[in-house]
C-alpha cells in the first residue's frame, strides 16, 4: 500500500462519514422502546446468553430494522452487547435522524457490537442514504466517534477489489438555478 492509497482512503472515510453523520447507526439500548424479534425458528440457550433466530429474521426497535436470513443474539449481565446477521443480504434500515430520508445498508454479514460501538458490514456490503452510495468489501462505522473505514476486496485475478463512492451535492435542488 502506497501513502497515496492511505490517504485516498482517509479522504474517501473523511467524505462518507460526513455524508452519513445524521445517523447513529445503531440499535439504542437506552431507549425504552424494546427489540422485537420474528422468525421461522428461534433457539434460547439462557445459560450462555446466545439466542439464534433462523429464517426470514426481522430485528425492529421503533424505525429501526434489521432483515435476515440467521441472527445471533449475544446478552451478557449487562444486557444485550452483540448481533450478528447473515444473509444474501442482510439488511440494515434506519432513519436519518436529522432531516429526512434513511440509512439503507446491505451486506453478506452485519454486526453490531455495543462493547466496540462498532458497526460492521462485510462482503458485498452497500449503504445508501439520500442518494449516497457507499460500496466495499468491509465497512466499519464507529458508532461513538462517526468514523467510517471501508477495505476494498481481494484480488480476484481481474485487478484488486475497490472502495466507491457516489456523494450527491448539498444542495442539488439549487444545481438547476
Amino acid at each position: 500500500m502506497t501513502p497515496s492509497d492511505n490517504s485516498s482512503r482517509r479522504v474517501l472515510a473523511a467524505i462518507l462519514a460526513a455524508s452519513l453523520a445524521s445517523p447513529a447507526l445503531a440499535f439504542d439500548l437506552d431507549s425504552d422502546t424494546p427489540i422485537t424479534v420474528s422468525a421461522d425458528s428461534a433457539r434460547l440457550d439462557d445459560g450462555k446468553g446466545i439466542a439464534t433466530y433462523t429464517g426470514a429474521v426481522e430485528l425492529v426497535q421503533g424505525k429501526t430494522r434489521l432483515t435476515a436470513e440467521r441472527v445471533v443474539l449475544y446478552r451478557s449481565s449487562e444486557g444485550l452487547n452483540r448481533i450478528e446477521a447473515k444473509g444474501s443480504p442482510a439488511r440494515y434500515q434506519q432513519p436519518v435522524t436529522s432531516g429526512e430520508g434513511e440509512t439503507d445498508a446491505k451486506a453478506r454479514n452485519i454486526t453490531w457490537s455495543a462493547t466496540d460501538k462498532q458497526l460492521t458490514f462485510e462482503r458485498e456490503a452497500v449503504i445508501e442514504q439520500n442518494g449516497n452510495v457507499f460500496r466495499g468489501d468491509i465497512i466499519h462505522y464507529d458508532t461513538e466517534q462517526r468514523v467510517v473505514t471501508a477495505e476494498g476486496g481481494e484480488d480476484t485475478g481481474t485487478g484488486p477489489g475497490r472502495v466507491e463512492m457516489v456523494i450527491q451535492p448539498r444542495n442539488s435542488t439549487d444545481s438547476t438555478k
